[in-house]
């Protein structure tokens, strides 16, 4: 009976030692993704968040052995803005009922208390325009996970909660740092509807904050790590930008296969960089890897966009052709014709 006891004595001690070293590595694998709260009727009376985003950073996390929380200002259930459930990241979210409840009843920033967060990653969307920037409770959070030693990270309009961020020592977070956003480029071809609302554009308000913004072509992939901040610029940027966010936590990355529209994004980049002899060779060689319409989509806008710059315009050309026989459509075909006849005004 007396080594009973005192083995029972032995175990309670030894578990009083190790649980706080338990809890603190608990807490060095807890990652919070940040929703906007304002959307509101899939997005058309108020814009909410990107589902897009979420379930892409949710699965980085989730892969790489990271417990993920989802908070929005007031907690609760949130709006996305429409979206394709059928694309596989987002089915893959759709088809975790964990993750569907954390969404369906996300955390009250409010109500986090003293909870502690190796990272933290705001989600976009143009509901985060709105709301996320003025939860004085969201900024003292991030604030204090940075200043604990955390990483911060943001993802197309989600860096709006980093303007005009304080730290204790008086300095703005964003203070002569590196960063990207949803570009005034961006902002001027897809954000027509609400940008007129914005207190500021992004990228304008990302500059005012003393932040150093730069940019990819529109809607193409970039990230920008400096330190343990991370920001991505647009949707097709979340996926680098979540592991960039792992990678800045000192942790090594798994294995995955990009999704198709990375694929075509990177693809869309390699064409711009002068390599459009391998990209073509690449995409003919399994067109179902790539996400083509919206290659084909990316051409039509960068056409609208290019004004009088010869080369983006024809850049745009070879995109739209590039998709065209796998995604014939009559807007498409106007699109190249006109977009030829630009450039044949041009010679």
């Amino acid at each position: 009976m007396q080594f009973r006891i005192t083995t029972m004595l032995s175990c309670t001690l030894a578990l009083l030692i190790v649980a706080p070293a338990n809890a603190e590595a608990r807490d060095s694998d807890r990652v919070l993704l940040v929703v906007s709260g304002y959307g509101a009727d899939d997005g058309k009376t108020r814009p909410g968040f990107e589902m897009d985003e979420l379930s892409q950073a949710y699965a980085v996390f989730s892969d790489n052995g990271l417990q993920v929380d989802i908070a929005s200002p007031s907690g609760g259930a949130v709006v996305a803005d429409k979206f394709n459930r059928n694309k596989p990241y987002n089915s893959r979210f759709l088809s975790d009922s964990n993750a569907v409840a954390k969404l369906t009843s996300t955390r009250a920033i409010s109500n986090l208390g003293n909870e502690k967060y190796a990272a933290i990653f705001v989600i976009g969307g143009k509901g985060a325009m709105f709301d996320l920037p003025v939860s004085a409770d969201l900024k003292a959070l991030l604030a204090r996970t940075y200043e604990e030693g955390g990483v911060i990270g943001a993802v197309c309009h989600g860096p709006a909660v980093l303007m005009n961020l304080p730290l204790k020592n008086g300095s703005s977070l964003l203070e002569g740092r590196a960063v990207t956003g949803f570009s005034n480029e961006e902002e001027a071809l897809f954000g027509k509807g609400w940008a007129p609302s914005f207190p500021v554009l992004l990228e304008s308000g990302l500059r005012g904050s003393g932040a150093k913004f730069s940019e990819a072509p529109m809607m193409l992939n970039h990230v920008v790590t400096d330190g343990r901040l991370v920001t991505g610029q647009n949707p097709y940027s979340t996926a680098d930008a979540a592991e960039a966010v792992v990678k800045a936590m000192g942790r090594p990355l798994a294995p995955r296969q990009p999704w198709a529209d990375e694929r075509s994004v990177e693809l869309i980049s390699q064409m711009l960089s002068g390599d459009k002899g391998n990209a073509r060779a690449s995409f003919n060689a399994d067109p179902t890897l790539y996400d083509v319409p919206l290659i084909a989509m990316w051409g039509f806008f960068r056409a609208q966009s290019a004004g009088s710059d010869r080369e983006a315009l024809t850049n745009a050309v070879e995109v739209m052709e590039l998709a065209l026989p796998h995604f014939s459509r009559p807007e498409l075909v106007a699109g190249i014709a006109e977009a030829r006849s630009k450039l044949s005004k041009m010679q």
